[in-house]
């Protein structure tokens, strides 16, 4: 080869290396960062217990028969070619009933949920776009293209049917769902430069993530770089959440201003489905930037809305700490199902301790036994539940937000709260990148999988009645000895756990910490996880305190009176008053020395038909408390008593110090769990 043409060949590659490195995002979007935990399939992690007891409530209640009882979703559905609900609603059911029927494994909720599946999949327009009849195809015969996306109709319930998509074919692997989502990505990455992510709605342009985020799943499979060209597009026309996150003044303002101006980027929901979208970003463009605004953004939010029961304040707007705001149950799933997603890309305990709190304290609350009712808005301090305004940022003029009925308050919590439970169930377990598992989150359940370099099934069944007793057993079952990594977390509430292999002990770790056993694992091998529980106690806004025993989250017994009335737009619903006196503080010695002073008792075994409710409550705490007569109910709220810098309540307290009793904040309706202290 002569001089000449190896200099031009020099020129020509120093060109591309010039020009790629000016453009940096450009190499970095051609890639996605492995995540640290890989979803294992639908269907991999079956519930097992007081969690199989749950769910099968939901498939007998609303979550099994919504398309049977609620008139939107039953009437002449648009996501099965009728006129009726084209929107979120369905696919916001089916983001939760279709992880149950396969969950369950039951052949009639698979039937009745893949109808809409089926439908979808066999009505994708040549173009590819997807979803319901439009009104421009359905009146004028038109047809939708790119040139013509304005023929189309919202992107916002896509998204949603998109993850409903995944999961479906993660249970299933029906090859169809493939070419159905490269199809429309590659409609969608034609069509947004005409036809933006916020043409139709603010939610689109709001929830973009959870668009980006099926786009970079899918691109995990196929490889097509134009997804990820197609999540960089999306992220950048829809709301600057990385942005706000990161730069603190949203979060900040949003606890200092309920007004109108610029309400959606503090819309409880808009920030649940948010908060995972630095993890996705990074993900995607692997700079570690993005994981620290995640790591600014969650903690800020905490701060200054977290609540005692492990989320934010949203009512309907992010609305600070004090115990009396509430939070929308849409909020809630969705929040968890955020922290699911930061929890494999991430690896962080952080978001694995505050996934086990929000499910465990937060969720239950707020839906009835049979689950056929719930609430739009709970409180953490809740002395009463009835009809009124409340201290809420969307009092709705109908006065229905707090009360439990089927349709009460926005009944996009009615087909949305069915993500909560089934989405947590699988994901208590993660796959891990040396071919192992992860046991993440905790509770009754057994697993399938794959494992070690030879990928031989492996079952672990996962026996306890966590979060309520300490002890966790997983027991193998094998057809010959398998080599593999188990991670197990070590929630951060606990000092010191203890492991025992086959009843030997094997070692012990402090909390706070995933730590790996690395084993040959036997047919019967039986391995014990002993997350020894402490009391104590939190402080949270008003300068009030709240009670944790483990996991949970500890409020005032108190009796209840259930009021049944009907209301004419929103139909049934309960009133609950409370049956006892609720306006206690803590005594002041307790606080300091809870390990000491509180009396922890289990009153009854969790059975495999547990329910969370007063009835069931199987652990009660009694401490001192004295009432504070001046403490009442102003505006249907009990707002908290003034204390001074020292946490104490320096107004009238009665001389008599009285035991009261703590339950679990999830068994309870009507409780405070955000208590003054007193002298």
């Amino acid at each position: 080869m002569n001089t000449y043409l190896r200099y031009t060949i020099f020129l020509f590659f120093l060109s591309i290396v010039l020009v790629f490195s000016g453009h940096s995002s450009f190499l970095k979007a051609q890639t996605i960062q492995s995540p640290i935990y890989t979803e294992l399939p639908l269907g991999s992690v079956k519930p097992k217990g007081w969690l199989l007891h749950q769910l099968q409530i939901m498939r007998d209640g609303t979550t099994g028969h919504l398309d049977e009882v609620y008139g939107k979703i039953k009437d002449d559905n648009g996501w099965l070619g009728g006129k009726g609900d084209g929107w979120e609603e369905t696919p916001y059911w089916l983001d939760g009933a279709v992880p149950l029927a396969y969950l369950l494994n039951d052949p009639v909720l698979k039937n009745k949920v893949n109808r809409y599946i089926e439908w979808t999949l066999t009505h994708q327009r040549p173009s590819g776009y997807f979803g319901p009849i439009t009104k421009a195809e359905r009146e004028k015969g038109a047809t939708i293209t790119v040139d013509s996306c304005q023929l189309g109709e919202d992107w916002w319930p896509k998204m949603v049917m998109l993850k409903v998509l995944k999961q479906y074919y993660t249970a299933t692997q029906d090859k169809r769902v493939i070419p159905f989502m490269s199809h429309f990505f590659n409609y969608q990455l034609q069509s947004l430069k005409k036809c933006p992510i916020g043409k139709w709605t603010d939610w689109s342009a709001s929830r973009g993530i959870d668009n980006a985020m099926i786009a970079q799943w899918l691109y995990s499979i196929t490889k097509e770089a134009s997804l990820l060209e197609l999540a960089a597009l999306i992220e950048s026309q829809s709301f600057e959440w990385n942005t706000w996150l990161t730069n603190r003044d949203w979060v900040i303002r949003a606890a200092a201003y309920q007004d109108n101006e610029n309400w959606m980027s503090r819309h409880g929901v808009n920030v649940g489905m948010a908060i995972k979208s630095p993890a996705i970003t990074y993900q995607r463009t692997g700079d570690k930037k993005y994981l620290s605004g995640l790591s600014t953004g969650f903690h800020d939010l905490m701060t200054l809305h977290g609540l005692p029961m492990g989320i934010f304040s949203a009512d309907e707007d992010l609305h600070g700490n004090d115990p009396v705001q509430g939070t929308e149950l849409c909020a809630i799933v969705e929040s968890m199902f955020s922290l699911e997603e930061i929890i494999g890309i991430t690896g962080d305990i952080h978001y694995m301790d505050a996934l086990e709190r929000m499910t465990f304290n937060a969720l239950p609350t707020q839906t009835t036994d049979d689950y056929n009712a719930k609430q739009y808005f709970q409180i953490a301090n809740q002395v009463q539940v009835k009809r009124g305004v409340f201290n809420f940022s969307l009092p709705f003029d109908r006065e229905m937000n707090n009360v439990y009925g089927m349709r009460s308050g926005y009944t996009c919590c009615l087909a949305n709260m069915h993500q909560g439970w089934t989405k947590f169930v699988a994901h208590m377990w993660y796959g891990t990148p040396d071919k192992g598992l992860a046991a993440l989150e905790y509770g009754p359940n057994q697993i399938v999988a794959k494992v070690g370099k030879t990928q031989q099934e492996v079952t672990i069944t996962e026996t306890t009645t966590f979060p309520f007793e300490e002890s966790i057993q997983f027991a193998f079952s094998t057809k010959k000895e398998v080599s593999f990594p188990l991670q197990l977390r070590i929630p951060s509430w606990c000092k010191e756990a203890t492991i025992l292999l086959n009843g030997q002990k094997l070692r012990t770790e402090k909390g706070g910490q995933v730590i790996t056993i690395d084993h040959t694992w036997k047919d019967k091998d039986k391995l014990t996880l002993e997350l020894p529980m402490q009391a104590q106690f939190s402080t949270w806004g008003r300068n009030t305190r709240a009670l944790e025993y483990g996991p949970l989250v500890y409020a005032l017994k108190l009796g209840e009176r259930w009021e049944k009335e009907s209301q004419k737009e929103e139909g049934d619903y309960f009133n609950v008053f409370p049956v006892g006196d609720w306006n206690y503080g803590i005594v002041a010695k307790t606080v300091a020395e809870p390990v000491q002073s509180v009396s922890i008792k289990k009153v009854k075994p969790v059975s495999d038909q547990f329910i969370w409710n007063l009835t069931n409550a199987p652990i009660e705490i009694t401490v001192d408390a004295k009432k504070i007569p001046d403490w009442k109910i102003v505006n249907d709220v009990a707002p908290s008593p003034v204390t001074e810098r020292s946490g104490i309540y320096k107004g009238k307290v009665e001389n008599k110090t009285e035991k009261i009793t703590l339950i679990p904040y999830g068994c309870t309706k009507v409780r405070i769990v955000a208590f003054p202290v007193v002298p």
